[in-house]
């Protein structure tokens, strides 16, 4: 990628989007419970009465904060006016004229692209349900100093709801992520994750909207806002003359036919992202993967006792049949290098096997199995994959 920043090229390399690698969407768990409490990661401190304020404060803004499913991704998106228009970003919704809507309390709607960005990382949602409904507050005055205490709401990992607090730790941060070239950003201690993308941030004191969190550095620890003042004039020219033709979405006709994927595009996606989480340590993730039956068998910490040996898993081959509408088989050839107790490590290859199906309508792993191969690839005694 190329940067155009002054900063050091090693703190540039470490700059992920906020949604980069949350994926295809359908394959999260997101929380199901109706009325869901926010998750609060930090609760500063401070009296009574300022707890109860920022309680309420949060309970207020998540109500008007939902996760934004598209082909691109997952991410965040928040009610900014009311005509039921979601303010997000552009890489979230990128290349989508339709896009899946699930609010705090669990409904799901579907939403329509009517404004994207091709350079500025900004999108507006038009979800016609929540037409008449209160959005939030916006500061468009832009002002905002060092220090400010913020929140950073949104879906970091599909956990929807999530709440993260800090501070405005910086001002005029600039850079550039083809194709979006980002200026003037506010710089926060709030942490963030794959899937804040899109989602408010928002002054702890008032409650009103200060910027829309984008990008953070790789360990999560610092991220990066566009302030609402810098693009509610480009949004609400949109929310005014919708677009009739969005960059990177073909014709109505033309993106119908497009949109009618089958569960063969996703299904070998599902695989690799599998062993990508177990590779990465991300054993929670991979689990969510699996359907509820495969789950019942094979509770949490026995799957991760089972993975724990296991590193650097490589896919040699995958095929994918479909059976259905709504299942498929995944066969693949994999090298994982496995760790003794002794430390020593030793690579070995598995021809493994998957049914793929949905359950309410997220795909999931819903059976598995594996067969170790020797050196001259024939078949070894039988393992789990």
């Amino acid at each position: 990628m190329k940067w155009k920043t002054s900063w050091p090229a090693a703190l540039a390399a470490l700059l992920l989007l906020a949604g980069g690698t949350a994926s295809l969407a359908i394959h999260l768990d997101l929380p199901r419970r109706a009325g869901a409490e926010p998750l609060l990661a930090v609760l500063p401190s401070g009296g009574a009465g300022s707890a109860s304020a920022l309680k309420e404060v949060i309970f207020n803004t998540q109500k008007k904060v939902f996760t934004i499913q598209s082909d691109s991704g997952l991410g965040s998106g928040f009610l900014y006016n009311d005509r039921g228009d979601l303010l997000t970003n552009a890489h979230v919704v990128a290349g989508s004229r339709t896009v899946r809507v699930i609010a705090s309390d669990a409904r799901e709607l579907t939403g329509e692209v009517i404004g994207i960005g091709s350079e500025l990382d900004v999108a507006v949602v038009r979800v016609p349900e929540l037409s008449g409904s209160q959005p939030l507050k916006l500061e468009r005055t832009g002002r905002v100093e060092v220090g400010d205490p913020v929140l950073a709401v949104g879906s970091p990992l599909g956990l929807q709801s999530t709440v993260t607090t800090g501070i405005v730790s910086g001002l005029g941060r600039n850079f550039a992520m083809k194709p979006y070239i980002y200026r003037n950003l506010y710089q926060i201690s709030a942490s963030i994750a794959p899937g804040n993308s899109g989602g408010p941030l928002v002054d702890q004191r008032t409650g009103a909207v200060l910027g829309m969190n984008s990008a953070e550095m790789q360990d999560g620890e610092i991220g990066f806002s566009i302030p609402i003042a810098d693009v509610l004039g480009i949004a609400e020219g949109w929310s005014n003359s919708p677009m009739e033709e969005l960059p990177g979405v073909r014709d109505d006709e033309a993106d119908t036919a497009a949109g009618k994927k089958t569960i063969t595009d996703y299904a070998g996606y599902l695989v690799s992202r599998f062993y990508e989480s177990l590779s990465n340590g991300d054993y929670l993730y991979a689990y969510s993967l699996l359907g509820y039956s495969w789950k019942a068998q094979d509770p949490y910490e026995d799957f991760r006792k089972g993975y724990l040996p296991t590193k650097n898993v490589v896919i040699k081959s995958l095929n994918v049949t479909q059976n259905g509408e709504r299942s498929a088989t995944v066969k693949a050839v994999i090298e994982a290098e496995e760790h003794g107790q002794d430390g020593a490590s030793v690579k070995r290859n598995f021809e493994v096997t998957y049914k793929v199906g949905y359950e309410n309508d997220q795909l999931k792993l819903i059976d598995g199995k594996g067969k170790e191969l020797d050196a001259a690839g024939k078949k070894a005694p039988k393992k789990k994959g």
